[in-house]
């Protein structure tokens, strides 16, 4: 059975920082190309990033770039989301998503375009005040 569940999210005031995990399962964590999801209030999901599991690389929304990393553990078959100073616009459901079997990503485009989502998990809620 995929399982994916993400943890980590909560209240925090704009310029502070919080870390989402994302632990899987039922499928090759090591070879796949996971991605991050975020879906403000009364908006559409959007992707903000992704990560080759093979090999590292990541990719982020320009909203985002700078702000936040994304990370993995082989090991743990888990991802990350760093996420530094907030603002209120991140506010939203933050989404862990299995994007597909990848070696290694190339590019934001890439990533963004050209992969579906195979697996998601249920989400968790990242709440930004002032």
């Amino acid at each position: 059975e995929v399982q994916l569940v993400e943890s980590g999210g909560g209240n925090v005031q704009v310029g502070g920082s919080l870390r989402l995990s994302c632990v899987v399962s039922g499928f090759p964590f090591d070879g796949y190309a996971m991605g991050w999801f975020r879906q403000a209030p009364g908006k559409e999901r959007e992707q903000i990033s992704c990560i080759s599991n093979n090999d590292g690389k990541s990719y982020y929304r320009d909203s985002v770039k700078g702000r936040f990393t994304m990370s993995g553990d082989n090991a743990k078959k888990t991802v990350y989301l760093q996420m530094n100073n907030l603002r209120l616009e991140d506010t939203g459901v933050y989404y862990c998503a299995a994007m597909g079997p990848a070696e290694t990503l190339n590019s934001w485009y890439e990533c963004y375009a050209q992969y579906g989502q195979d697996y998601w998990g249920k989400g968790t809620l990242v709440t930004v005040s002032s």
